[in-house]
């Protein structure tokens, strides 16, 4: 598993190493993962809001799960979600047209046609804004809602929702409930100080290969039947375990190395298998690494996970700017596209937030200077989010953008507010506190003495 755990703690309290793990017969990192949640217990309780001990007002909950499409590297807007054709050549380049939505006066850059067809089911920000150039920084921002620095690293909202929404009463999934498709963002931890349990299982692979080899779960070259021998062997020669079968940590680790191979072998891990799905289904989403995992992420909200982030890579153009964007943005409108449309007609996108978003825009004006050759690069100033399903009304623009797509005119959105918004749809109360190892009071999103710009909710399409 590529969001490593280096150890786990067994039932009794014994920490075991990696390869100690190993030796006692689990499988695996899947087989970690599934010891941790079995011996660990469920996650402490979080602080109530305000203060601790005092009532918690969360409300009630429109979303039940979220897909975040994270856009590594910093999506243009001017060529996305917020166009500016009169701008002139210097700022559109060779991307002069736009087309229409199904909605009246929304319009969208011109590589978007299929977005463009479902735009009455999401909502586009186009005043997005932290001022901040610095990936590191900017990304810290987008997904905490806060300004790094200080004593804490605070946790991205994957974590968040994970420790409110994750580890549900009565839940006997064994999908972690936080899910990266396919490498984890690697630029903070998402956990922060919550804690490793609150990481994302990140599953490596590539959906789109004609087997979709999920670290730990599923392994290259080996197939089924030839896993189940393992299995087979396994328990024939594990003398060690017959013989203290009555020991409570080998009693842990036999019932966690069993989970994993039901995992790998059962039911559960089925829904990496995307051969069960129609190829015309597949091919509408696009056979690559993207559209498919926009696939699988689908198959997982089905399958009850909660937050799924696909890490969409590819998007830091500081050279050669318009050939990538006729590459990749064909891709990410049809995988997208589709996946809205999947999620609406599954009756899912009411329960499911879609959350597409980098960790800034690029520079309105393009570069043509040498070595450049038409770039844009890293701007913090103003930039788009969209946002759909879960409670977010479609067909709906919040904010514009200047003239030339260089500064906010209009209703600022910084991170903190959008996040806030989404909490709330979740159900989860803003004020409400965080796991902390040490007891202490943290707010899931900043109070008015934290000193973190926000504008107030997106009431406008909730």
């Amino acid at each position: 598993m590529t969001a490593n755990r280096d150890a786990f703690v067994s039932c009794a309290g014994e920490r075991l190493s990696r390869r100690d793990a190993l030796k006692r017969g689990v499988l695996g990192s899947a087989g970690l993962l599934l010891a941790e949640r079995l011996c660990a217990g469920p996650p402490a309780a979080a602080p109530a809001a305000g203060a601790a001990g005092t009532p918690s007002s969360a409300p009630p909950a429109k979303a039940k799960a979220v897909i975040q499409i994270w856009m590594w590297g910093g999506p243009p807007h001017t060529d996305t979600f917020d166009p500016k054709p009169d701008a002139g050549s210097e700022y559109t380049g060779p991307l002069t047209k736009t087309i229409e939505s199904n909605v009246s006066g929304i319009r969208l850059g011109e590589m978007l046609p299929e977005l463009a067809k479902v735009a009455d089911k999401y909502s586009i920000i186009r005043s997005m804004t932290h001022g901040v150039f610095g990936h590191e920084t900017a990304a810290y921002m987008t997904q905490t809602g806060r300004m790094p620095g200080g004593r804490l690293v605070y946790p991205a909202v994957g974590a968040v929702v994970t420790a409110f929404k994750g580890f549900e009463e009565g839940s006997e999934s064994l999908i972690p409930p936080y899910v990266v498709l396919t490498e984890p963002q690697g630029r903070f931890s998402e956990a922060g100080f919550m804690g490793i349990r609150y990481k994302p299982f990140a599953t490596g692979g590539d959906p789109n290969a004609p087997r979709f080899a999920v670290e730990g779960i599923v392994a290259p070259g080996i197939s089924d039947s030839q896993q189940q021998q393992r299995r087979e062997l396994l328990e024939r020669v594990n003398t060690l375990g017959s013989f203290m079968k009555n020991d409570p940590q080998v009693a842990a680790v036999r019932e966690a190395r069993d989970q994993a191979y039901d995992l790998i072998l059962g039911d559960a891990g089925k829904v990496f298998d995307l051969s069960e799905e129609d190829e015309d289904l597949r091919l509408r989403y696009g056979r690559n690494k993207f559209g498919q995992s926009c696939l699988a992420a689908r198959r997982m909200i089905e399958q009850g996970v909660k937050y799924v982030t696909i890490n969409y890579g590819g998007w830091d153009t500081h050279k050669d700017h318009f050939p990538t964007m006729r590459r990749k943005l064909p891709e990410m409108d049809r995988g997208m596209a589709t996946l809205i449309a999947d999620l609406s007609d599954r009756g899912l996108l009411d329960t499911t937030i879609v959350w597409w978003s980098g960790e800034f825009g690029r520079t309105p004006k393009v570069d043509w200077s040498s070595p450049w050759n038409g770039g844009r690069h890293h701007y913090g100033h103003v930039f788009s989010a969209v946002v759909a399903g879960g409670g977010f009304q479609g067909g709906q623009v919040v904010g514009a953008s200047d003239a030339k797509g260089e500064y906010v005119k209009d209703r600022p959105v910084y991170p903190s507010d959008l996040i806030a918004t989404m909490y709330e749809l979740l159900g989860i109360d803003p004020d409400a506190g965080l796991p902390h190892p040490m007891g202490e009071f943290v707010r899931a999103i900043p109070g008015p003495d934290d000193g973190v710009k926000m504008a107030g909710r997106l009431t406008e399409i909730t």
